[in-house]
């Protein structure tokens, strides 16, 4: 949602690629076909399931559902990461790095990536919602929800949703077109976003671009590395029965 891998990333947008990441980057790869691609993982990674099964030693890593369960405990409630201290934010960045060494060899073109994800980190709290998270943001805006949908083929919405002043309900979306950048970065490019709040409703700003390397994805998280450093987690939001 604005300043960064979620633009509002959510992120608020600016001119300039911020969160969702920047490196020198391979030929870019059409994303609409990563849908009818499967997700494989690396050799390297099913050797240390191997020897995870085979082998009882305390000495050994977690693997990566303890790990997703230990990342999902030390963000879930943080109010995206606003109310971490500094050391808990650490934390968070290196069970992040272990989950890195369990990703799927090409994650940009595996369809786990389509669906609603809840934004439930940020390294950088302000970025995902842009001004309306900073710290005199959140004196007049208490944030609901953020959310980001990836949609086949390459459609990105990015939503943030808030209480103003106590009293009225209201929103900012971005929507944007996706491009793969090559097998493990991505690039939005995001509309003027959009604002509604009691009854108005609104454009405003320019166009904002975003840049993101994903690092680990599955069927209940994603973790995205923005291009200034923001670490992302994403949580895959459960539909109803």
């Amino acid at each position: 949602m604005a300043a960064a891998a979620f633009s509002l990333t959510l992120s608020s947008p600016v001119s300039k690629p911020h969160t969702f990441c920047t490196s020198h980057y391979s030929k870019p790869i059409n994303a609409s076909f990563s849908a009818s691609l499967p997700c494989k993982r690396s050799p390297r990674t099913a050797l240390k399931i191997v020897r995870a099964v085979s082998i009882s030693s305390p000495d050994l890593r977690t693997g990566p559902d303890d790990l997703v369960a230990s990342i999902l405990s030390k963000v879930n409630q943080s109010d995206g990461g606003v109310s971490l201290a500094k050391e808990e934010h650490k934390e968070v960045a290196e069970v992040a790095q272990e989950l890195q060494k369990y990703c799927v060899e090409a994650p940009v073109k595996c369809p786990l990536i389509f669906g609603e994800w809840d934004v439930v980190y940020c390294s950088v709290p302000t970025s995902p919602g842009g001004g309306y998270r900073s710290a005199f943001g959140r004196l007049f805006f208490k944030t609901k929800e953020m959310i980001q949908a990836v949609e086949a083929p390459d459609t990105v919405r990015n939503k943030v949703s808030f209480t103003a002043l106590g009293f009225l309900d209201g929103e900012v979306s971005l929507k944007g077109k996706l491009n793969a950048l090559d097998e493990k970065w991505i690039q939005v490019v995001f509309e003027p976003p959009e604002l509604k709040v009691g009854g108005l409703e609104f454009r405003y700003g320019g166009q904002s671009e975003v840049k993101l390397q994903i690092t680990y994805i599955d069927e209940k998280i994603r973790l995205g590395l923005g291009s200034r450093g923001s670490l992302f987690v994403f949580q895959r939001r459960t539909q109803a029965a």
